[in-house]
């Protein structure tokens, strides 16, 4: 393996094997050195959906040990939302100063730092600090693996590459929920004691140590983008780690369009994104794609599944279990989404995810809101609790093979080079916030009742698909610098 010395920085870069040749037919042989650049930086992708997700198993015991009520109990496991805000919105400007595999280091080292706060937090604002330390940790991992995989492959693959960063992340919800699961199982509890003594949900985010360290360790062994090394005047270092990524052939011809396109630029910055109504309207677009994909109700099954389904008749284990099966799925899915967007493009797998979002949300609607109620939660009695579940776990469907991964992608994609990292870094932001608003209201609202909870989503879900009929421009298939140049002509899709 070649190894490349920045000069400027004084870091070595690895640079990877001698790439394949990259074929002229339209689809491209990435290399395995290019796929492997590729899933390291979605670990933090994993470290999302953990650090997100972990959190469900441990619900019920922290509100039991703080006697918290549904408010603050929200609140606490919505504060790793907030941080994810803050953390978003200062990875842009620190990746393009600093550098995209600097921004990983940092935040690999929050992650692990934070797992052992939380899981030795002595009350609930103590584990809420230490959630909000791991939610920057989380919004800076959420900004630079889309911007990073997109900005280090070629445009025929970068779907399916890009598409790593929502593999990684329901990857990572479904170890969570298995970890949960099997921790639990094995200490015979949430609430009781495991390993030292030690009671069994505080494990839970203790264990987020191990892909922490990995993650570090990964970060420090990739090379840096080549958008960044030609913005920072390193082209010969730039032209090798693209020869690892597209071949010789394609590397100096690639490492001159980025050249043309940066020389024309000045550094990412918030300002820039100003525009008539406020904003540009390609950065409204990026926020709107951010929004509805949360406000759709995705991480509600996520993070209080398990409380749910415990909530309307099943066991603790019952429903740990029925959230491991639900986050299988999402995995599954994913990986159907993986294989298929760069075939079929972004907006389709987008419109046919929200048709089938609306319909699954509204029968769970349904279900929940015709069910009978008994000490103030609905029972689900005969045929609802298996149309519940399915319900249930065919909206994960929908959602693991459209707006989950093909979101992350076009963030990585649709905004104009010189306003990426500002752009993205705002757009995930704002999907942090309004993550949070769903996850917070999500106690109370389901107290007053789950019918008007999951008809709220059901709504999103509905909008979302006409905003993806008039908003979203396919991107498959096309350079960053075609996209980029669209963009800045045609500031609004058709």
């Amino acid at each position: 393996m070649s190894e490349i010395i920045n000069s400027q920085r004084g870091n070595i870069v690895k640079a990877g094997p001698e790439p394949n040749v990259v074929g002229s037919s339209g689809l491209a042989r990435v290399t395995g050195h290019a796929m492997l650049v590729a899933a390291v930086a979605a670990i933090g992708g994993f470290l999302f959906g953990f650090d997100t997700a972990v959190i469900n198993g441990a619900v019920n015991s922290i509100q039991s040990v703080y006697h918290v009520g549904n408010v603050v109990l929200g609140l606490a496991v919505s504060s790793a939302l907030i941080g994810s805000a803050v953390g978003a919105l200062g990875a842009g400007w620190l990746a393009d100063r600093y550098g995209r595999i600097a921004v990983m280091v940092v935040a690999a080292t929050l992650f692990l730092v934070q797992s052992f706060g939380a899981g030795f937090a002595a009350t609930i604002v103590d584990l809420s600090v230490w959630r909000f330390i791991g939610g920057i940790a989380v919004g800076a991992a959420s900004v630079i693996a889309p911007a990073y995989i997109a900005e280090s492959s070629p445009a025929q693959l970068r779907g399916r590459l890009g598409s790593f960063q929502q593999l990684a992340i329901v990857l990572g919800i479904f170890v969570a929920a298995l970890s949960d699961f099997v921790i639990a199982a094995v200490a015979g509890g949430a609430n009781q004691p495991w390993l030292f003594g030690i009671p069994a949900w505080r494990w839970m985010f203790i264990v987020e140590a191990i892909p922490a360290l990995v993650y570090l360790i990964g970060a420090l062994r990739i090379p840096e983008s080549p958008r960044y090394l030609v913005a920072h005047g390193l082209m010969a270092e730039a032209r090798r780690v693209l020869a690892a990524i597209v071949g010789e052939a394609g590397a100096a011809r690639r490492a001159a369009e980025i050249r043309r396109t940066v020389s024309t630029e000045h550094k990412s910055r918030y300002r820039d994104l100003r525009g008539k109504f406020g904003l540009l309207p390609i950065v409204w677009i990026g926020i709107g794609l951010s929004v509805l994909q949360q406000f759709v109700g995705i991480n509600v099954i996520f993070y209080y599944s398990s409380v749910l389904w415990q909530a309307v008749g099943f066991t603790q284990q019952q429903s740990l279990t029925i959230t491991v099966i639900t986050n299988l799925t999402n995995v599954v899915t994913t990986l159907v989404a993986i294989a298929s967007i760069d075939r079929f493009g972004r907006k389709p797998l987008l419109l046919i995810g929200s048709v089938g979002m609306f319909v699954t949300l509204a029968a769970m609607a349904i279900v929940f809101g015709t069910a009978p109620v008994m000490a103030g939660k609905p029972v689900l009695t005969g045929l609802a609790a298996p149309l519940a579940l399915v319900a249930a776990n065919a909206y994960v469907f929908f959602f693991g093979m459209s707006w989950g991964p093909a979101v992350w992608v076009l963030l990585g994609e649709i905004f104009p080079n010189r306003i990426r990292a500002a752009a993205l870094g705002l757009a995930a932001a704002m999907q942090w916030i309004a993550n949070f608003a769903i996850s917070a209201t999500f106690p109370s609202l389901a107290s007053v009742g789950l019918f008007y909870a999951y008809g709220i989503y059901a709504i999103a879900a509905l909008v979302s698909f006409f905003f993806v009929v008039r908003l979203i421009r396919e991107t498959r298939g096309r350079e960053l610098e075609s996209i980029s140049e669209q963009q800045e002509s045609l500031p609004v899709a058709s």
